[in-house]
């Protein structure tokens, strides 16, 4: 077993696949959004920061090492997030509803979502039981390039959803069926008044 030699080094390059997963699911959604088109709606927003904050436990767990702090924090996310997209896979559950935004593998983001949440709380309750650091270690670890590398492209999706819920948004509420990023169309808006007079 991965934890039989080296224990640290075990939970390292698991907690990197759970930010490496949870990093692909929030580019995966980026992506979605970009190429076709499909804003993401309030508690598709809440959702990602819930994955936001679970990924931030797992990049803890890398960091300063394995604690149960670390896992608590990304169940209490993750827990989070289970509600978001509970309440909305329920908003879309009536016969005929099509749902919000095109499905993935058959299956809506949010649906997806509901059991990204759920696979975490498994993940985080079987580290808690087979991770053998007991108590908070906050001294820095080593990290591998590899793991460097995940935690890089873990903060550069966080950034990408910042700046694109900035541009959906603004520093207000957002809609609830969002059809254009505000403040492009203000900055339009804006350059076409200038313009014309």
């Amino acid at each position: 077993m991965i934890f039989s030699r080296n224990p640290a080094r075990g939970s390292r390059i698991l907690n990197g696949l759970a930010l490496l997963g949870i990093t692909g699911a929030l580019a995966m959604a980026f992506f979605w959004q970009i190429v076709y088109d499909e804003l993401p709606c309030p508690l598709c927003l809440l959702q990602r920061v819930a994955l936001l904050l679970a990924g931030v436990g797992f990049l803890l767990n890398m960091r300063l090492g394995p604690s149960p702090m670390h896992y608590a924090m990304s169940i209490a996310a993750a827990l989070g997030g289970m509600l978001a997209s509970g309440r909305q896979v329920l908003l879309h559950i009536a016969p005929g509803d099509p749902g919000y935004g095109s499905p993935m593998l058959g299956l809506h983001f949010y649906t997806w979502g509901f059991i990204a949440f759920s696979a975490i709380i498994v993940f985080c309750t079987a580290m808690l039981a087979v991770d053998r650091k007991w108590g908070d270690n906050m001294l820095r670890k080593p990290v591998s390039l590899l793991g460097v590398l995940v935690m890089a492209l873990f903060f550069l999706m966080a950034l990408a959803n910042v700046g694109s819920t900035t541009l959906e948004c603004g520093f207000g509420p957002c809609p609830d069926n969002p059809t254009s990023y505000q403040w492009l169309d203000s900055a339009a808006a804006t350059s076409a008044y200038s313009g014309a007079g």
